[in-house]
């Protein structure tokens, strides 16, 4: 085996990227602290596609150099918006999307058991590193989404957990345009 070249992984420059098919999924990010997980997570939205996130709260936006460390560029290339309200915000999305927050609730769905409409599209939101997603949040969602945990911890750092959500989603709605 040999690695790629970066001729070879043919990947998109940014305009190409605006132009091409997003999945139907955007992110929200409530209060999240970390500027290394927010630019991780524009670079993991870039790579599946993502349709946009919106950041709320106290979390940062570009143009940020913290943010680009971990993005190296991906928040130029993933639509972005912020909105200071989240609640307001998943008021609006409502009528588009359905709304699955990530959280460990009484009644969450084991992400390996929760089904995926193609037809459907979808906003996830992730809360706080410490605090995890606001209960008014997870009150009016449609669904919470679990990932099992079997050691000692209780939890995932966010940009781990937002990469394996975001790859679910994509696995289960990536269509190619052939």
């Amino acid at each position: 085996m040999k690695k790629k070249t970066m001729l070879e992984l043919n990947r998109l420059d940014i305009e190409e990227y605006h132009s091409a098919k997003k999945i139907p999924l955007v992110i929200v990010l409530d209060d999240i602290r970390s500027l290394n997980n927010i630019g991780s997570i524009f670079r993991t939205s870039d790579a599946f596609l993502v349709e946009k996130i919106y950041l709320c709260g106290i979390t940062a936006f570009p143009p940020n150099p913290d943010i680009h460390k971990t993005a190296l560029g991906a928040e130029n290339s993933v639509e972005w918006e912020y909105r200071q309200d989240i609640r307001h915000l998943v008021d609006e999305l409502k009528k588009e999307y359905k709304i699955c927050c990530i959280e460990q609730v009484n009644g969450s769905v084991d992400i390996r058991n929760f089904c995926i409409d193609r037809n459907s599209k979808y906003a996830v939101v992730f809360g706080n590193e410490v605090k995890g997603v606001k209960q008014d949040i997870v009150d009016i969602s449609d669904y919470c989404i679990e990932l099992p945990q079997y050691g000692t911890k209780h939890s995932l750092n966010v940009s781990i957990t937002a990469g394996i959500v975001i790859w679910n989603f994509f696995n289960n709605l990536y269509v190619m345009n052939k």
